[in-house]
């Protein structure tokens, strides 16, 4: 009776374990991007401090656009952190809410990148015209598509949540607001980087 008993205990185990591997694997992962991101930053910030001209080159990017980009992203970290609340607390039908604000919200960035994008190559600053602009394009490029792929794990998860399948993977919101909250805290980083210095 007791080996039955310790082999149900072992057999329940794992799926207790599931939010503590998701969350270490998430944060993991995170680490990974940090010094994708990292580097490119890091690179920046010394070409740039040995090409003084790079300032003239940045005065081009329209600093209202980033602005509203940095208070769209700021505001979607806090409609996913209401998401995930939602989860424990008001069920899925209101967690299916914010994560269709934390979505729509990421469109929103990216279609004003896209205006800004247009502009600029419009006015002939392609990867191609110099060095600032290759950064520029390399790191605003490579942050839309993690814009992107938060936007695509949201929607999934928007909807699970909306036809009621949310319970199973609930926790799977937080994992996800962590890696939407490391897409803000990059675009925090880059704004002032690239836009204001």
């Amino acid at each position: 009776m007791t080996l039955y008993t310790a082999e149900a205990a072992r057999v329940a185990a794992p799926p207790a374990a599931l939010p503590v591997s998701g969350k270490l694997g998430m944060w993991l992962f995170l680490a990974s991007e940090v010094i994708l991101f990292g580097g490119l930053i890091a690179s920046y910030v010394v070409m740039r401090l040995a090409r003084p001209g790079w300032a003239a080159e940045s005065a081009h990017l329209s600093v209202m656009l980033g602005a509203v980009n940095t208070a769209v992203l700021l505001t979607s970290s806090f409609s996913i952190v209401m998401a995930h609340r939602a989860v424990d607390r008001e069920g899925a039908a209101v967690a299916a809410r914010w994560l269709t604000l934390t979505v729509l919200l990421g469109l929103v960035f990216l279609c004003i990148k896209g205006i800004e994008w247009r502009g600029e190559l419009g006015a002939g600053f392609a990867p191609s015209t110099g060095g600032f602009w290759s950064f520029y394009y390399t790191m605003t490029g490579l942050h839309a598509l993690h814009v992107t792929a938060g936007i695509v794990i949201n929607g999934i998860l928007l909807l699970l949540a909306a036809a009621g399948r949310l319970a199973p993977v609930g926790r799977r919101v937080e994992f996800a607001g962590l890696y939407w909250h490391f897409v803000d805290i990059v675009w925090i980083f880059l704004f002032p980087l690239i836009y204001l210095i």
